[in-house]
């Protein structure tokens, strides 16, 4: 189904991405529902948004999250399936008796079905920036000096390099971590030991998955 621009541009008209602050699976997902490039005189936010996610094309497949949060603004979507249970209805449900009835019964399997089920693994997106010292700092080799950190629970994601000024390049890198598993201080701590090209680590931002 094609993507619903309508809602989609009073979506991204006060936010950068379909959810989060970096690219993620629900950005690729509505990115491909939409059949051609959108106009940036109608819909001057999606055509924004549209044009950024298309500069990861290379990198869609291996983006962390998931799709679910792009299915609302897919046109004609119905209820989110499975496990994404709509427990409280459309905005448009009147809350009478009938709309109560169909509340609870919901609840109650949504309670159900998360009753067998294992206990989710706390994980979350980290967008890391590292800065080099200067201009001559080899990148490629900081780079695959930060990916050589193989750790359980550690999965390396895209990156990119974003100028910070005086001809310096900051490598911005993508992580998923288990929560349990992985402390982003001491990874940190371990990215500082290449001094020969890191100067400092910053993290830019972080959400729960």
């Amino acid at each position: 189904m094609p993507a619903d621009l309508s809602k989609l541009e009073q979506h991204l008209a006060t936010r950068t991405y379909i959810e989060g602050h970096t690219p993620l699976q629900a950005d690729v997902h509505v990115f491909k529902a939409i059949t051609s490039e959108p106009s940036a005189s109608s819909n001057p936010a999606v055509a924004r948004w549209y044009t950024h996610i298309k500069s990861y094309a290379t990198e869609h497949d291996s983006l962390p999250g998931s799709s679910t949060a792009g299915e609302a603004f897919i046109g004609g979507a119905a209820e989110a399936e499975d496990d994404e249970v709509d427990l409280f209805g459309s905005e448009d449900e009147e809350e009478d008796a009938e709309a109560e009835r169909v509340k609870a019964e919901r609840v109650a399997a949504y309670n159900a079905k998360k009753a067998g089920k294992p206990k989710t693994v706390a994980k979350s997106i980290v967008t890391m920036d590292v800065k080099p010292w200067d201009d001559e700092t080899d990148m490629e080799a900081l780079e695959k000096a930060v990916r050589s950190i193989e750790q359980d629970g550690l999965v390396w994601g895209g990156s990119k390099l974003v100028p910070i000024g005086y001809g310096i390049k900051k490598l911005q890198i993508t992580i998923v971590v288990e929560d349990e598993k992985v402390s982003t201080d001491e990874l940190q701590e371990k990215i500082a030991e290449f001094d020969d090209w890191v100067q400092s680590t910053d993290i830019a931002a972080m959400q729960k998955l």
